[in-house]
């Protein structure tokens, strides 16, 4: 007998829905945990560490920067979770202090570890003579030139310290005894941007010595300069000299690009990446054991609003990120067995890639599966004389980009070439907007964005118009993740080649919708975010709930990088309650928590870290359509996705492909090596440990086969 069927969503609370910030903080938790992995080889577990960096200083110049702006405005919260921006920016610092306190615990583990394998990090007293005499002439030639030391006086402000900036703060006295104005200050900024922060001493000596040096020694920049500031001061005594480092709100507003003053969106970005330098401190960060009196003044001149949450005393050298530059050392033998991707069989058996997506519906995996043939897609388009035009969207292309030099190719031999590119990615503006120039000087029609639609266009999608024997036929590339190489080697994404007239003609409208004025512009097989997606997946959700209320067998998994859209957990809820069972494969922040009695229990939540970033998404209903089961594309299930973004969720429809995807989502589930299960008081709990005997691992079976080598779901 069925129970009597609550229509009512779950109301969601502290209780039930956990704060992003904090489970973002969880995820770096996670990946830092590969670290300190013993089984992870030796530079694998610095890149870890370098990552964990790197994604702390965006988590801060991005969200915290906001809950100080918040705090400035005195903007209330309005999300479940129910804390305050004071309340949260204070646990976020003590979980921030634990997570650097343990990073820098592994750190000083795997610099030990690395030393036995004669990859050294040195300080400056290790030097022998000849050494020493190699790193002062390197020193003199190519980093004094570009050192500039700003002094403080009444005359001179204290200077502007930019974001991500590596500095050192001096005290000095004079020489001779004579006081100006007693005890002098003065700022040098570490010029890691244009030298390496980890300087190579055996290519020092090289360089300097006049013979070949071999070896794997490092020294850190801002070590050489402290051990020359008599250079850099002379008449001076250094009385002391600390490092300190800082980081900016950097998360632009581009709110006022709807007053009518601003036209010209270029100029709009142009100044907004300027105006992001300038952002207000949101993160200081000193070395353990600096003076009071450094601290304050570094504090002082940096107007930093509150001392306890922005101020963090480091135990070691400041900024992990750079020690991606140890990546460089050519010991294979330190690092992940090199993978070669495959070629997806059917592009292997035929160079025409037209006539082979004629043919059949073509899935490529990434980084499993070769980038080569998206790649080739665009080159054939550009070079194909029955090639009409080519249509696009680009978001995060990177700087040497094969696709935009084939669409400039493309104009060259006469395409129409049609691209919508998003200058508002954060922090690859500027890269954005340099290919839109090199686009518009080609005369590429270059679109950013929709009037009616003030939003970020995240969608992956691509179209090609060819003429052959029987008309027109266009061809589709469908992604979920970007039109870049470089990612695409570490990026697990998922791309698809179509030319099913049905999600053609919704490709057509979609662009004439981006481009064009059409407000109403409907589609038959895309799910496109702001319209229609979140209705459209509460639709889907619903249909698995009825059909659990008719005591079918009722399943949904889904698959994203993040998880935190109300109405959509809340529809996960009334789902779990009526018997769906749902699982989740969510790599980053998870709102939703899983397994409460009476709320949530037939949920489960899994996160993949490991070798690849997880990237891709898949939505899978048991009891849709046939043809409505299986979705792929652009958008997580977070609200600037489902609701601020232009995002493309498509349709698998050929059934060899529906059998491979859940083939991949079955292979996800299976996995105990890369994965972590989200408990109901929102900790994670990883599945494996070194005497787990139990070592599947998803990307190991990818690499063989890259669909995985599992049956589908049950």
């Amino acid at each position: 007998m069925i129970e009597a069927w609550d229509d009512r969503a779950p109301a969601l609370s502290p209780e039930n829905f956990i704060n992003r910030e904090l489970s973002t903080l969880d995820f770096q938790k996670r990946v830092l945990a590969l670290a300190e992995d013993e089984s992870t080889p030796l530079l694998e577990r610095v890149k870890f560490i370098a990552i964990v960096g790197n994604n702390l200083d965006e988590f801060y110049m991005v969200r915290v920067g906001a809950y100080f702006q918040r705090l400035r405005l005195s903007n209330p919260m309005t999300r479940p979770d129910g804390m305050t921006p004071t309340q949260l920016l204070r646990q976020i610092h003590d979980e921030v202090s634990a997570l650097i306190a343990r990073q820098r615990r592994v750190r000083r583990h795997v610099f030990e570890l690395l030393e036995q394998q004669d990859v050294h990090l040195i300080t400056t007293d290790r030097l022998s003579e000849s050494e020493r005499e190699a790193i002062t002439y390197y020193f003199r030639s190519e980093v004094y030139p570009v050192l500039t030391p700003l002094a403080v006086d009444h005359a001179r402000p204290f200077p502007f310290i930019s974001n991500l900036s590596l500095n050192l703060g001096v005290y000095l006295e004079r020489a001779n005894g004579e006081m100006a104005s007693g005890i002098d200050f003065a700022r040098i900024k570490v010029p890691v941007d244009i030298l390496p922060r980890m300087v190579h001493l055996e290519s020092v000596m090289t360089n300097y010595s006049g013979r070949v040096h071999d070896g794997y020694r490092f020294l850190w920049m801002e070590d050489v300069i402290s051990d020359y500031l008599t250079d850099l001061f002379p008449g001076m005594n250094i009385m002391e000299a600390f490092p300190f480092r800082i980081l900016r709100n950097a998360d632009i507003d581009y709110e006022h690009e709807q007053d009518e003053d601003l036209l010209d969106v270029k100029s709009i970005i142009k100044q907004s990446v300027k105006e992001r330098r300038f952002g207000s401190v949101v993160r200081l960060s000193v070395p353990a054991e600096i003076s009071e009196r450094m601290l304050n003044r570094l504090a002082s001149s940096l107007e930093v609003p509150s001392t306890r949450e922005v101020v963090f005393r480091i135990d070691g050298k400041l900024g992990s990120a750079d020690l991606f530059e140890l990546l460089r050392v050519d010991r294979p033998d330190l690092k992940d067995p090199p993978y070669a991707p495959r070629l997806a069989k059917p592009f292997a058996q035929s160079a025409d890639f037209f006539e082979v997506i004629r043919k059949q519906d073509v899935i490529v995996h990434h980084p499993y599966d070769s980038f080569a043939p998206v790649e080739d897609f665009f080159k054939q388009a550009a070079r194909d004389p029955d090639v009409l035009a080519i249509k696009t969207t680009l978001y995060r292309v990177g700087k040497n980009s094969p696709v935009v030099k084939d669409l400039l190719e493309a104009r060259d031999n006469e395409k129409q070439v049609t691209v919508l590119v998003e200058l508002k990615a954060r922090f690859d503006e500027e890269n954005n907007l340099e290919w839109v120039t090199a686009l518009e000087e080609k005369g590429v029609h270059v679109v950013y964005g929709v009037e009616e639609l003030p939003v970020k266009t995240h969608a992956k999608i691509s179209l090609v118009v060819r003429r052959e024997r029987d008309g027109l036929r266009r061809y589709v590339h469908l992604g979920t993740g970007n039109y870049n190489a470089a990612t695409a080697r570490l990026y697990a994404d998922i791309g698809l080649f179509t030319c099913n007239e049905e999600i053609a003609d919704d490709a057509s409208r979609l662009f004439n919708r981006l481009t064009g004025y059409a407000p109403e512009t409907t589609y038959n097989r895309l799910l496109v975010a702001p319209e229609y997606l979140q209705e459209s997946l509460l639709a889907l959700i619903d249909n698995e709930i009825d059909a659990a209320r008719r005591g079918e067998d009722a399943r949904m998994i889904f698959k994203m990088n993040q998880l935190e859209e109300d109405r959509v957990i809340q529809k996960l809820y009334q789902a779990s309650q009526a018997g769906v069972k749902i699982d989740l494969i969510v790599r980053g922040l998870c709102c939703l928590r899983p397994g409460v009695p009476g709320l949530s229990e037939n949920i489960t939540v899994k996160s993949i870290v490991g070798r690849y970033l997880e990237h891709s998404r898949i939505y899978y209903f048991r009891n849709a359509p046939e043809q409505q089961q299986l979705y792929m594309g652009s958008a997580d299930l977070m609200r600037r996705n489902l609701l601020n973004r232009v995002e493309v969720v498509f349709p698998v429809l050929d059934p060899r492909i529906q059998w491979r995807v859940l083939r991949i989502l079955q292979t996800d589930l299976s996995d105990v090596k890369n994965s972590w299960v989200l408990r109901g008081d929102a900790s994670y709990e990883r599945l494996w440990d070194a005497e787990d005997k139990r070592v599947f691992n998803s990307h190991v079976h990818f690499m063989g086969d890259s669909f995985g080598l599992c049956d589908t779901p049950d």
